[in-house]
């Protein structure tokens, strides 16, 4: 065993206009090393589905968290990311002894944690860490879709797509809309106008 556990984490969704916003957290097995990995970015949604499953079996631990609305709208968006992250990382079943964080900050943690720019490109753990966060979310958003059917989230995922912002103002704000986003407090005063 390594004398160092480390952690990747990284978030998904903090650009979309609804949804909570989902961190994972990934401590890699090096001894199953998974081909592939890469920023959820730039992989296919086929792909990505195919390396969620792979982490979730190898990984030696994993952990998946969200802030939901309410706390984005809260402590806005940024800091929700953290909290998400924070509550990913502590959730762990392993203990990690150092967390790579993906971009310039690292949340509130009592472990040595070290933030790395466009880090789900370079390191492993945070790839797959932004594959499982990437993942959940998207699917969260299909069973939103289900839900909400004229709102087409299963397409655009909640950004702020010319679709999107069209039927949030044919149809209105709903719960799961981020009230304190440009665009959702748009459609809102259309709809108190």
């Amino acid at each position: 065993m390594d004398e160092h556990i480390i952690a990747g984490t990284d978030e998904a969704g903090r650009g979309p206009l609804a949804g909570p916003v989902v961190a994972a957290a990934v401590i890699l097995d090096t001894n199953q090393p998974i081909a592939g990995l890469a920023d959820s970015k730039v992989l296919s949604e086929k792909m990505r589905n195919v390396l969620y499953d792979e982490i979730i079996q190898k990984a030696l631990a994993w952990h998946i968290s969200e802030a939901t609305v309410a706390e984005i709208d809260d402590i806005n968006i940024l800091h929700a990311a953290m909290l998400a992250m924070q509550r990913s990382v502590e959730s762990l079943k392993l203990k990690p002894t150092l967390v790579l964080v993906d971009g310039n900050r690292v949340p509130n943690l009592d472990i040595k944690a070290k933030a790395i720019i466009q880090g789900d490109k370079i390191e492993p753990a945070i790839s797959a860490a932004s594959i499982l966060a990437k993942v959940h979310r998207d699917r969260l958003m299909v069973k939103y879709d289900e839900q909400y059917p004229e709102y087409g989230f299963a397409q655009h995922k909640g950004y702020p797509t010319k679709l999107h912002i069209e039927k949030m103002r044919q149809y209105g704000v709903l719960e799961i809309h981020r009230k304190t986003f440009g665009p959702v407090q748009k459609a809102l005063q259309l709809e108190t106008a």
